[in-house]
C-alpha cells in the first residue's frame, strides 16, 4: 500500500527537523526519516551548546539570515515556552591585521551589528580569565551567545509530529527517484513516495547526492570539557562565549560553564576547535580523541587561560562537511522536475541558522521565491556537471 505524501524529508536532525516542523505548520503532509534516533551524537549537533552570532566573519551576506534566525528563534520559543538562546555575549581575541577579526569587524559595520574595540587594559579587567598577548585585539559582541542544540531539535520534532507529522527513526534512506510526477526514498525498510524530497542528511549527503560527492569533505572534530579551578568564574552568567585566533593552531572557541540540572552533561567548561579535523567516512569513524588533537587543546588552555584547568574531563566527536568554499550548499538539485531540495556543507557554522534554513527550504520545496538573499549559496557555483 502505497502512502503518499506532499514532502518527504530525509535527515531529521538539525536542518531537516526545523524543516518538517516549518511544513507541517502550514499543513502539508510531512514525512521526515532519519537513521538515527534525533536528537543523537552521531553527526554534527551533539556537544550541549553551540554559538550563534551576527558579526559573521565568513561572509557578510549571512547577516541578513542572521537577523532573520534571531527573530525565528524568538518565535519559536515564544511557541513552546521554553528557552533555546542565551545571550552571554561574545569576546574576540586575535591579531587585528588576521581575516577573522577583519571580517568580524567589516560585518558589525556593513550591518550596524553592536560591538566594542577593547584596549588591552580594559580587555585584562573585564575578562580576567583570560592570558592574552599585548599584540593581540579584543572585540566584543554584546547580542551573541548559544543555543542549545539537542534540545531545539527535540522541540522541533515534537512540535512537527504535533503538527501532524510522521516521524520514522533508526531507519536509512538508500536511494531515491524524481520524476514528473513525484518523489520515492528507499530505505532499509521500504519504499516511501511524497510529492517532493528535501535531503538534509547531514555528513551522508556525500553518500546520497551523487552530484555533490567531489565537493563535500567530512571531517571529525574534537570538543572537550574541562575542570577550572574556579568553577564560578567560568560559570553561565559569570562568564561569555569566546573566540581565540592563534597565530599557529588556528581557531579555538568555547562557551561558559553550564548548569548540569539545567542542561545535563558534560560537566565542565567547553572549548574545541574550528578548523578541520581529521577526513572521514562518517558510516566508519573512530571516535577516539587523536592525541595531537588533545595536545592542541590543552596547549590553548595554557597558552591563554589563568587556571582554566588542564585536565580534561570529557571529550567528544562531531562531524563537519565542509564544502569547498565553506558557504552552506541550499538549492533546488538540478535535473530532478524541481522536486529535490538539498541542503548541505554547513561547514562547521550552521547551527545559529537551524530556523533560517528550515524556512527557506520550505518556500524553496514549495515552489516560493526565497525572502532572502540565498544565490550565494546555490549550487551554481560548485560546478556539479564538470
Amino acid at each position: 500500500m502505497r502512502i503518499s505524501y506532499d514532502f518527504i524529508v530525509a535527515g531529521a536532525g538539525s536542518m531537516g527537523s526545523a524543516t518538517a516542523y516549518y511544513l507541517a505548520k502550514q499543513g502539508f503532509r510531512v514525512l521526515a526519516i532519519d537513521q538515527f534516533d534525533p536528537p543523537h551524537d552521531q553527526g554534527s549537533h551533539a556537544g550541549q551548546s553551540r554559538i550563534i552570532r551576527k558579526a559573521y566573519f565568513e561572509h557578510p551576506d549571512y547577516v541578513p539570515l542572521l537577523h532573520r534566525s534571531y527573530e525565528l528563534w524568538k518565535a519559536f520559543e515564544e511557541e513552546i515556552g521554553e528557552r533555546i538562546y542565551y545571550e552571554t555575549g561574545i569576546v574576540y581575541f586575535g591579531d587585528a591585521s588576521h581575516p577573522t577579526l577583519a571580517g568580524v569587524r567589516s560585518s558589525a559595520k556593513l550591518y550596524d551589528v553592536k560591538l566594542e574595540v577593547l584596549d588591552p587594559q580594559r580587555s585584562s579587567v573585564e575578562f580576567p580569565e583570560f592570558n592574552l598577548p599585548a599584540s593581540f585585539q579584543t572585540l566584543v559582541e554584546p547580542e551573541a551567545g548559544f543555543v542549545r542544540p539537542e534540545f531545539a531539535i527535540g522541540k522541533y520534532l515534537t512540535e512537527a509530529k504535533r503538527l501532524g507529522a510522521r516521524l520514522l527513526v533508526n531507519e536509512r534512506v538508500l536511494s531515491w527517484t524524481s520524476g514528473p510526477d513525484g518523489v520515492s526514498a528507499t530505505t532499509d525498510k521500504g519504499v516511501h513516495y511524497g510529492g517532493k524530497l528535501i535531503l538534509t542528511a547531514g555528513s551522508w549527503m556525500k553518500k546520497l547526492v551523487s552530484p555533490l560527492d567531489r565537493h563535500l569533505r567530512v571531517t571529525r572534530q574534537t570538543l572537550a570539557w574541562v575542570s577550572p579551578k574556579d568553577p564560578d568564574a567560568f560559570a553561565l552568567g559569570n562568564f561569555p562565549c569566546w573566540f581565540i585566533e592563534d597565530p599557529q593552531l588556528g581557531m579555538f572557541y568555547g562557551f561558559p560553564i553550564l548548569p548540569y540540572e539545567s542542561f545535563g552533561g558534560p560537566i565542565g567548561l567547553k572549548i574545541a576547535s574550528h578548523r578541520p579535523g581529521e577526513t572521514v567516512d562518517p558510516d566508519a569513524v573512530d571516535r577516539k580523541t587523536l592525541a595531537e588533537e588533545q595536545q592542541a587543546i590543552q596547549t590553548v588552555l595554557s597558552k591563554y587561560f589563568h587556571d582554566a584547568g588542564q585536565e580534561i574531563i570529557t571529550l567528544k566527536t562531531c562531524l563537519y562537511t565542509y564544502s569547498p568554499d565553506e558557504n552552506f550548499i541550499i538549492d533546488i538539485l538540478p535535473d530532478t522536475y524541481k522536486r529535490v531540495v538539498v541542503a548541505a556543507g554547513f561547514s562547521g557554522h550552521g547551527f545559529k541558522f537551524v530556523p533560517v534554513v528550515g524556512e527557506l527550504l520550505s518556500q524553496l520545496a514549495t515552489g516560493k521565491a526565497p525572502t532572502l538573499k540565498t544565490d550565494f549559496l546555490g549550487m551554481s557555483r560548485l560546478h556539479c556537471s564538470d
